[in-house]
């Protein structure tokens, strides 16, 4: 039956890409606060695979373009997929699910494709030439190919081999900064200095590739903060990446994190500690014209958003009007934005269930700070 493999997770911002996975699981696969791939095993899928997936994609579109055709000979754009799907019939060698996938690709434009699974660049050059082209040239329509890969790969991978990769037609690379600190990329085995987080950034920027940086306010605990707040700012400042992307951190349970928590060696900071933490990033921020994104539920504050310079005031604005907030107010809102009934700072106000769950909260675990310990925990 007609399917292709993919793996666990992608970028919010890919979330109408389809998937092609080029490894399986992460290489080094030894973050403390990484929960993904643990008790996984990595591998390199083979180049015929890989191929043959980009290839079986192409087929499945074919024949729901196909239905399409047939059904909706005069349609003006693709809206009736959502009407093909619930009607067609995949029983004749076509996988439901990965139809599915295909059909949610198509009625959102199959405008981007993301290679899994967490550092696809591990492939030889010459492989990953052959993938890209193969991509391009089945589906045109394509205008964005995506990747994660690791800093300590891409600072050891020859700069002409990254153009040759860009020329081919991959846009955009996703890199795991997490800290810029040494000591915090040792405290959290993260495999990686300061120095090749730098090398890595300026070379995927000098082959011309659209680059995405993640910065984790808190993962250096209390005793780091401020460190991993002005370090992280020094690399985003030699490096000068497309975006900067915020993940707040957690530590997740039955990570080697969450076991540094519970032993005491690794304090997690409040969610108003980690908002601190990142305005003291922000305001480090000098001499570069990046795009800050807040674009994951484990951020307290979703509109800390905006391109620098111009936006870097309003950005620290926001930051300071949560501060400056009542400690109950604080409260009221971090409640609010962990159920969902506030989604940015502008929404907050006054709301009787926001404060009958915080007294539950508090009443429950003691604390409003376990308690959101606890809660945020389930979001990863």
């Amino acid at each position: 039956m007609s399917c292709f493999e993919t793996g666990p997770i992608r970028p919010p911002s890919e979330a109408q890409s389809i998937l092609l996975r080029l490894t399986r699981n992460c290489h080094w696969n030894k973050c403390a606060f990484c929960p993904v791939y643990k008790g996984t095993q990595f591998s390199m899928r083979k180049l015929d695979e890989i191929k043959q997936d980009i290839e079986t994609i192409a087929g499945i579109a074919d024949s729901i373009y196909g239905e399409l055709d047939r059904l909706y000979p005069d349609r003006p754009d693709d809206t009736p997929v959502v009407r093909v799907m619930r009607e067609m019939d995949f029983g004749h060698g076509i996988d439901d699910g990965c139809a599915r996938q295909v059909a949610f690709w198509i009625y959102h434009g199959m405008k981007s494709v993301f290679l899994q699974d967490a550092d696809s660049l591990v492939h030889k050059t010459g492989d990953l030439v052959e993938i890209l082209e193969l991509a391009r040239k089945k589906f045109p329509s394509v205008e964005r190919i995506t990747t994660y890969s690791r800093a300590r790969t891409i600072s050891r991978k020859p700069l002409d081999d990254l153009k040759e990769i860009r020329k081919v037609g991959l846009n955009r690379i996703h890199i795991g900064m997490e800290s810029g600190s040494d000591t915090v990329l040792a405290l959290i085995n993260k495999g990686v200095t300061q120095e090749e987080q730098i090398t890595a950034g300026r070379n995927v920027i000098a082959a011309g590739f659209e680059l995405s940086e993640y910065y984790m306010p808190g993962i250096g605990g209390e005793e780091h903060t401020a460190e991993n707040a002005v370090e992280s700012a020094r690399v985003v400042n030699a490096v000068n990446p497309t975006f900067i992307r915020i993940r707040s951190t957690i530590p997740a349970p039955g990570t080697p994190l969450a076991g540094m928590m519970a032993e005491g060696r690794w304090k997690p900071l409040t969610e108003q500690g980690k908002v601190r933490e990142i305005r003291l990033f922000i305001e480090k921020l000098d001499g570069i014209d990046s795009r800050v994104r807040s674009d994951h539920i484990m951020n307290l504050l979703e509109d800390v958003e905006g391109t620098l310079p111009g936006d870097k005031e309003r950005m620290l604005g926001t930051i300071d009007r949560f501060l400056g907030m009542d400690p109950d107010a604080q409260e009221s809102f971090i409640v609010g934005r962990r159920i969902g009934r506030f989604r940015t700072l502008s929404d907050f106000g006054p709301s009787s269930e926001v404060e009958a769950i915080k007294r539950e909260i508090k009443s429950r675990f003691g604390s409003l700070e376990e308690g959101m310990l606890q809660i945020v925990s389930n979001f990863i």
